[in-house]
């Protein structure tokens, strides 16, 4: 693999790595500019699936990161994308936020929100907006045999004041009433990771994913045969990555640690 200095295209969790909720890290601005100046591109990669790019293009704006919304590269993306190759025409409903059910219709996916006939699978995403009739609905539908697709396995979602429940922590919570483990699309699996050194025409050697959390960032960069950073700014810790099976290439304290080795 190349060296920190050789990297061009730097993949690059959000919440824990660049920022913490409304708490933007020292040495993020610093770091964006430097991977410009070396004529690099950096691209937003989350599993983060409670709202479309179009919301995080303005939380960026809102402490201080200017982009657009080819900066971004979701696990809603990628999802979409793998439902419209393997279920085409097939309805699916919905389990997320009102904003995560339009990205799916925009789509074209045949997404609804309450049982109904002709339902063939089911999708969850994190669901900031929960109510106990999805769960229902979810029982029911899993019960009844239909395809399970999520969006991310992250067990939760850091905050300020600490962590809240994510997508993962929702499919344990069905898992416990119906047995059913769904297929899970974004990181760690490297699909998103693939999909965009493939759009953006970068090579493993030339790639590195940047991220908090070992079982989801790092293990992604790991399946995808590419270079990982590991920042202990988030919820990951030097005991995660010494017992992992996709261990990163480098351990960093922070993005600024990065900035100043590349």
């Amino acid at each position: 693999m190349a060296s920190l200095k050789e990297k061009k295209f730097f993949l690059l969790d959000m919440d824990g790595t660049i920022y913490l909720d409304t708490t933007l890290f020292e040495g993020t601005l610093g770091f964006l500019a430097k991977v410009r100046e070396k004529g690099g591109r950096y691209l937003f990669v989350t599993n983060n699936s409670s709202k479309g790019v179009d919301a995080y293009v303005r939380k960026l704006a809102s402490i201080g990161i200017p982009a657009a919304e080819e900066d971004f590269l979701t696990s809603t993306d990628a999802t979409i994308l793998y439902l419209k190759r393997n279920y085409p025409g097939v309805r699916f409903y919905s389990f997320g936020t009102a904003s995560f059910t339009k990205q799916l219709r925009d789509a074209g996916i045949d997404a609804v929100t309450e049982r109904c006939e002709g339902i063939g699978g089911l999708v969850i995403s994190n669901d900031t907006e929960l109510t106990f009739r999805k769960l229902d609905d979810a029982c029911i539908l899993l019960g009844e045999g239909v395809d399970y697709i999520a969006t991310n396995p992250d067990w939760t979602c850091p905050t300020s004041y600490g962590y809240v429940p994510d997508c993962g922590s929702f499919c344990e919570m069905l898992y416990r009433a119906t047995g059913r483990r769904p297929f899970v699309i974004g990181k760690p699996r490297p699909e998103m990771l693939t999909l965009a050194m493939e759009k953006f025409g970068y090579t493993k050697e030339e790639t590195l994913m940047v991220g908090d959390r070992v079982y989801t960032d790092i293990a992604a960069g790991y399946n995808a045969g590419v270079d990982t950073v590991l920042v202990l700014s988030g919820e990951g810790t030097l005991d995660d990555a010494k017992n992992t099976d996709t261990p990163p290439t480098y351990i960093m304290a922070d993005i600024s640690e990065l900035r100043d080795k590349i």
